[in-house]
């Protein structure tokens, strides 16, 4: 079994390659057929999940090209790749990977919880958890960065906001100054948040929401899609509407 995900991950490296060559974006060294020195100079990444949150990171580590990606990781006996990138083994596959030489990672599980338990499972068993970052995102030279995170496509992030680790910030989300996002929170696709918004670790905010400035989210909080905030939410509510109000709490 070792020695066949042992090929999976030379297969998936090579597929991923050649991909990249049809495109377009390989160095001039991949054209000249000096595949091992390419491959020697781009550190690599696994990924861990195959849904569809995995898509869009596979394409945003494409995008950026920093790190080749060596294949992904996924618990369901029935995956095999996704765009190309093959599975090379399951959440029991974390040490010998590692023992292997594979020292970087990344979660790209939706779910709040599972991506952060996930990350901090890797984390101690001594991986560098890399950040996904679409190369057109405008990101303010003050923020301040943790690990784990996703960044999508035509986000904007704006001056001394603070992004923990394993937080996402979905696509064309808007983030104004002075804000904080907390880890593993999720800010869905076209959500607004004015200047020192504060957003509690493991909350979601819908698609479309907007939040006027100096409200927070709490921990655990669910914010409905299209919901305008004008008040702070407490933690582990679930508030909807316009403007957003408390309809229930989680457990």
């Amino acid at each position: 079994m070792d020695e066949l995900r042992g090929v999976n991950f030379h297969v998936s490296l090579i597929y991923s390659l050649l991909e990249r060559l049809e495109r377009g974006e390989l160095h001039s060294s991949i054209a000249n057929g000096n595949v091992a020195g390419y491959m020697q100079n781009q550190s690599s990444v696994f990924i861990v999940g195959t849904g569809g949150h995995a898509k869009v990171v596979i394409e945003l580590f494409r995008a950026e090209g920093r790190y080749q990606i060596a294949g992904l990781i996924d618990n369901d006996p029935a995956s095999r790749s996704l765009l190309g990138i093959q599975v090379i083994g399951t959440d029991s596959d974390f040490e010998r990977l590692h023992a292997r030489g594979m020292d970087k990672a990344f979660v790209a599980i939706g779910d709040n919880k599972t991506r952060l338990k996930i990350g901090h499972e890797l984390e101690r068993l001594g991986f560098d958890i890399v950040n996904a970052i679409s190369p057109t995102a405008v990101i303010s030279p003050t923020t301040r960065l943790g690990h784990g995170i996703a960044i999508m496509a035509g986000v904007i992030i704006n001056a001394e906001t603070r992004i923990d680790d394993y937080a996402v910030i979905n696509t064309r989300a808007s983030i104004d100054h002075d804000g904080s996002i907390g880890a593993g929170a999720h800010i869905g696709p076209g959500v607004t948040l004015a200047g020192n918004v504060k957003v509690g670790a493991l909350a979601f905010l819908g698609v479309g929401t907007h939040v006027i400035p100096t409200v927070s989210i709490g921990e655990g909080a669910i914010i409905g899609a299209g919901s305008c905030v004008v008040r702070s939410i407490p933690p582990r509510a679930l508030a909807r509407g316009v403007p957003a109000r408390v309809v229930s709490f989680n457990e």
